[in-house]
């Protein structure tokens, strides 16, 4: 079995896998170290591999090898199994060199954009002959209403709402309307203007805001939450 663990901003996703079958994922805020012993104890882990923007890939790297021996923390050196033509790949987030090789692998010889809607949103692009293109970065839902309130004299700061009407009736609500069809708008031109290049083009979101969006799109997606997991458990294969 492998053993994939993605460290992200908020929180840390595992996954367990058998072959390209997902036995299991979770998610875990704070410390993951009591659930990465908890997983090694009850699984048979033969293989690991580690995606980080934390900081903290090599203290987990430590505990996992004192128990299995075999474990990559994901780097710019490492192989990928696409073409990478991003001009700087050392400074390529690695969760989103994993979407993009879980997108690829679920939708080989595909035209897919990959959107990774979390702390920030990502848009990656990879053309059905395994070419990575590159893509754009963005600020997430959190991050825009934090700001409309910070950089401001006297916006609120307002929560998410999943369910904000398209326009508002007063100021809070207008600014959760804004940001949500902000994001919506903006989700579906990328794809609408991709389309035009690539008609055949498909679609993966993910993230932990995905809910957020999913079924407000006029444009058709794949929703998957675990591409992250799926995309490392392809790269650990890729290496063996």
């Amino acid at each position: 079995m492998n053993l994939c663990i993605d460290q992200g901003n908020s929180s840390t996703k595992i996954g367990i896998f058998e072959g390209n079958v997902p036995v299991k994922t979770m998610s875990v805020s704070g410390s993951e170290s009591n659930v990465i012993r908890s997983v090694l104890g009850n699984y048979p882990i033969t293989r690991s591999m580690i995606s980080s923007v934390t900081g903290q890939a090599d203290e987990t790297a430590a505990l996992i090898r004192e128990k299995t021996g075999h474990v990559i923390v994901l780097s710019h050196d490492t192989k990928i199994p696409f073409e990478n033509r991003y001009q700087t790949p050392e400074t390529l987030g690695k969760d989103r060199v994993a979407a993009i090789a879980g997108a690829a692998f679920l939708k080989p010889g595909c035209d897919v954009l990959v959107i990774d809607a979390g702390s920030a949103i990502t848009y990656d692009f990879i053309d059905k002959n395994n070419v990575y293109h590159g893509g754009n970065i963005a600020p997430g839902m959190d991050i825009r209403l934090r700001s409309l309130h910070g950089f401001t004299e006297k916006l609120p700061l307002v929560a998410p709402d999943a369910k904000a009407a398209l326009l508002g009736n007063d100021t809070r609500s207008a600014i959760a309307s804004g940001v949500l069809h902000g994001i919506i708008f903006e989700i579906d031109g990328y794809i609408s203007s991709l389309k035009i290049k690539y008609p055949e083009l498909s679609t993966f979101l993910t993230g932990g805001s995905t809910f957020y969006f999913h079924t407000k799109l006029k444009n058709p997606i794949f929703a998957e939450k675990n591409l992250v997991l799926i995309g490392l458990n392809r790269i650990l294969q890729f290496n063996d």
